[in-house]
This record gives structure tokens, sequence and C-alpha cells, in this order.
């Protein structure tokens, strides 16, 4: 039973013969035009410089492979030595990296390229969504001094009613020194107030050409049509966001009202009183000082606002990269797994191919011996053997002198007593 299951195996390995060779070709083929397409990608130049330039590779990657694999399906089947065997995997793990370093990543730059492209415009959209909300953030919180210097301005300003009124500070109601001052310090407040309402309007105008432009961002990514023409449609926008983010950076007060609370606290000049007697410069001279003080806490408070929104982490703009679809592929390796087990699989393959062929044979030496595992004859073969055979039976039997010559049924009958003369007998 065990000869009869080694030499159908070996009947199976014939039949399968052109199988398996148009199936490394067709492999081999495949890989070469997927590698073409990758390859057109990353050549520069003109139109028949990319053309020939992209089927020379692909088609030297297309033999090369088809030689590689047809080597080992040839000799590692047939390698029994253990040292060999494992020389022969050493070659087939060499060939396999090479093989995927020269075509597998094309290959799959061919399968998902246009779809990592499209990847890696999204992934720059969310980073150009990130920074533009935070420089936008960043402007708004400038917005927040607002309250406070209102605040402060009316105090001011309403102080000084009153003593121009009712003359509550001093005792003597008119337009004096103080009243002078408290109305300085409501203008100065007010001016930055003014200030800071209007960098509001510049900030909304900003942020709604900004909006825009991050819409016609999103439409080039999700919208059909070749993605290299999308890509540089894509990069004109990023660049004008980019402008548009450093611009809500440049429109905050934030540095214009801590200098400005500066100025409050650390330039004050306190006036002359000019009272009419001694007694109404001494209660002036005491109300400025009073004034003094809440100037310079008010001068506290403002710079201490103005440096936390300072220190917020300034908001670089995003330089866009165009990549190409290779170079897409690799990165957003993760994102397209599939894509890259495709390219690699159509390269490996007949890897499996081989080692089924290893087993078989491996099962054949097993079944009919080593003896006849070594030697395989065919019909034609046989038949021969048998024929020399069978003569050299007959010449035992008539006791005749034997020579064989060159051919494999060339024999000489000597003194034949069947046949009186010498007779050589050719097929």
């Amino acid at each position: 039973m065990s000869v009869s299951q080694g030499y159908t195996l070996r009947g199976q390995i014939r039949a399968l013969e052109t199988t398996t060779h148009v199936t490394l070709a067709v492999l081999a083929l495949a890989s070469g035009v997927f590698t073409y397409l990758g390859v057109r990608e990353l050549l520069d130049g003109s139109a028949t410089t990319v053309f020939f330039g992209a089927v020379i590779y692909s088609t030297s990657v297309s033999v090369a492979i088809y030689a590689f694999w047809s080597y080992l399906l040839r000799f590692m089947p047939h390698v029994r030595q253990a040292g060999s065997r494992r020389m022969l995997y050493v070659a087939m793990a060499m060939g396999a990296c090479f093989i995927m370093a020269m075509s597998s990543w094309l290959n799959a730059s061919a399968l998902a390229g246009s779809a990592a492209l499209e990847q890696h415009l999204a992934n720059t959209t969310e980073d150009y969504q990130e920074r533009f909300n935070a420089a936008h953030e960043n402007a708004l919180a400038s917005q927040s001094l607002l309250p406070d210097l209102q605040l402060a301005s009316q105090r001011f300003a309403g102080l000084a009613d009153i003593e121009r009124q009712s003359g509550a500070l001093t005792g003597t109601s008119g337009s004096g020194t103080v009243v002078q001052l408290l109305s300085q310090m409501s203008t100065q407040l007010s001016g930055l107030q003014a200030e800071v309402e209007g960098s509001r309007t510049a900030v909304e105008t900003i942020f709604a050409e900004g909006s825009k432009r991050l819409s016609t961002m999103r439409e080039l990514v999700s919208s059909g049509g070749p993605v290299a023409e999308r890509s540089n449609a894509y990069a004109e926008e990023a660049v004008q966001l980019s402008g548009l983010i450093a611009g809500l950076q440049q429109t905050s007060v934030a540095p214009a009202v801590k200098r400005a609370a500066a100025d409050l606290g650390q330039t004050f000049i306190a006036p002359v009183a000019d009272g009419t007697d001694a007694e109404l410069q001494t209660r002036q001279s005491e109300v400025v000082g009073k004034v003094e003080a809440a100037v310079k806490a008010q001068s506290v408070a403002l710079g201490a606002a103005a440096d936390e929104i300072l220190a917020r982490p300034v908001i670089e703009p995003v330089r866009f990269t165009p990549l190409s679809a290779p170079e897409a592929v690799i990165r957003y390796a993760r994102d397209f797994l599939p894509s890259w087990a495709g390219a690699i699989a159509i390269d490996l393959v007949p890897g499996v191919l081989i080692f089924i062929l290893c087993i078989v044979q491996e099962v054949i030496r097993r079944e009919e011996g080593d003896e006849m595992g070594e030697v395989e004859m065919s019909t034609a073969e046989l038949m021969r053997a048998l024929r020399i055979q069978q003569k050299l039976r007959l010449a035992e039997e008539g006791r005749g002198e034997i020579v064989i010559g060159e051919a494999e049924d060339d024999i000489v009958q000597r003194n034949d007593p069947v046949a009186p003369f010498p007779k050589t007998v050719h097929r």
C-alpha cells in the first residue's frame, strides 16, 4: 500500500507541474502590475521617462519573483540534509525580505494609496481644527478682561460724579483736584475697554472666515475625483487657514492690558491740592492718597488677569506636508493592514507551495523507502530494462557469452547453439 501511495503522489506532482508554473507566473505578473502602479507615483520627469522607468522596474520585479520561487520549487523539496535545508530556508527568508522591500510596499501603495492620501488629508484637517479652536479660545480669553475694565471704569466715573455733585469725598462739591483725577482714571480704563471690544469684532471676522476654510477642506477630503488634484487645492486652503490662526493670536489685547495696568500703578502722579483753604487741601490730599491706593490695587488685579491669559501656550500654525501615495501608505500602515496583507500575500504565496511540496516529497520517501525515492524511471526506461533482463535470461539459458554495448539494449551473444554465428541484437 505504501508503494502505491508514493506512486500516486508522484503522479499528482507531475500533473500539477503546469498548474504550479502558471500560478507562479500569474502571481509574478500581478505583483509586477501593482508594482508598476506604485512606482509610477515616485518617479519624476517626462511622461515617457516615467513610463519606461516604471515598466523596467516592474518587469525586473516580476522576473526576480518568478526566478526566485522557481529555484526554490525545484531544489528545496529534494534537499534532505538538515544543514543544507536550513541554508535554503535562510535563503528563502532573505529573498522574501528582498521581495517585500522592492515590491510589497509598492503593491500596498497601488491598492490603498488614494485612501491613504485621503486619510492624511482628514488627519491634517483635524489638526488644523484643533489649533484653530485653541487660537480662537486664546483670543476670546482676552474678552474676559472686559467686565473688570467696565467695573473699574464705572466705579471711578461714579465717584467723580458724586464728588462733583455733593462733595462726598472732600466735603466740598465742584470740579476740583479729586474729580479731575477720578475722571482721568475712568477715561484710561474706558480706553482699554474700547480696545478690548474692538478686538472682539476682529476675532469674530477671522473666526467666520476660518470656519469657511475648514468647511472647504472637509469637502475636498470627502469629495470624488483624483486625489492629487484635491490635495493641491487643499494645500492652498491650508496656507490661508495658517494665516488666520496667526491672525487670531495677534488680536489678543492681553499684552496691551498688561502694559496699561503697569502704567496705572507705576506711573501714578498725584495732583497738587487746589483747595481754597488749608483744611480743604488736606482733605483733598487724603482722598488722592486713597485713590492712588485704589488705582494700584486695580493695576495689580488687571495685571494678574492679563498674566493668566499670556501664560496660555502659543499656538503654532500647522504646516501642511504633501505626501506621495507610497509615503502615505507607510505612514498610515496601521489603518490599512488588510491592504498590506494582500500586497505581501501576492509575493509570498509561492512559499506555501514550497512547504507543501517538501511535505509531499517527505511522505513519498517515507512510504517508498530511500532507495526508490532516489531513483525515478520513466515508462520507456522501464520497458528497456525489462527487455534487457529478458535477453540476459535467454543468454544465460543458452550458456553463451554476453557482451553489453554502450546502448541499453545492445547485447552480443556468442557461442549460442541456436544461432550459428554471433548475433547482435539492436532495438
